[in-house]
């Protein structure tokens, strides 16, 4: 990752630390520190390390940071943030992985207290939750969900994958630098290209 041009320190322990191998099935683990996605079940994967960590950069989460992540999918991406936020909140629309990700933070000793946990439609994001000071979206809608950017706290970072799945998607990161939704609300800016899963709920419309 240091080779691929990861440079930031805490994200590069966050991801010495988290044990990976801990959040995939028993049928690809032997694959777990392969820099490249797994397959975790329902049409569901788990990012490659890299990506992981990339996202995690471009959000730039400080320890006091309130976050939220849009598809907790196995549990991988919550752990890394829980190393470096100060508390981490996770949504999940697929009810099977939920509960997949759920055991895998757990055992792996991410409570409650580091990591809430909720089924259901991440379109809506978490707003008794919010603000955030940072939001990461493992899973690519064709448009930035508003209410979203509505949970973004001034100042704080939304890393999003948009784009239609026919084509890939660009990776974004939207800071906001003031109250409301105009265009001088935010700084919009477009990171690399990337593929991710299909955004599920609302915001796959």
């Amino acid at each position: 990752m240091i080779a691929e041009g990861i440079r930031d320190e805490r994200v590069l322990a966050a991801i010495r630390r988290v044990p990976r191998h801990r959040f995939v099935p028993s049928s690809v683990r032997a694959a777990a520190y392969e820099d490249r996605p797994l397959p975790i079940g329902h049409g569901q994967t788990i990012s490659q390390p890299f990506i992981v960590a990339y996202m995690t950069a471009a959000a730039a989460p400080q320890p006091n940071d309130h976050c939220l992540e849009v598809g907790t999918g196995s549990g991988y991406q919550a752990a890394v943030l829980a190393e470096v936020c100060g508390m981490t909140h996770s949504i999940e629309y697929l009810e099977p992985v939920a509960r997949f990700g759920e055991r895998n933070l757990r055992e792996a000793g991410y409570s409650a207290t580091r990591v809430a946990l909720r089924i259901g439609d991440g379109y809506r994001g978490w707003p008794e939750a919010a603000p955030f000071d940072v939001i990461l979206v493992t899973a690519a809608p064709e448009r930035v969900p508003q209410p979203l950017l509505d949970q973004l706290a001034v100042g704080g970072r939304l890393v999003i994958p948009v784009g239609p799945q026919e084509y890939g998607q660009d990776l974004e990161r939207w800071t906001r630098l003031a109250p409301g939704r105009g265009p001088a609300a935010f700084r919009v800016e477009r990171l690399l290209g990337v593929r991710f899963v299909p955004f599920l709920g609302e915001g796959a419309d």
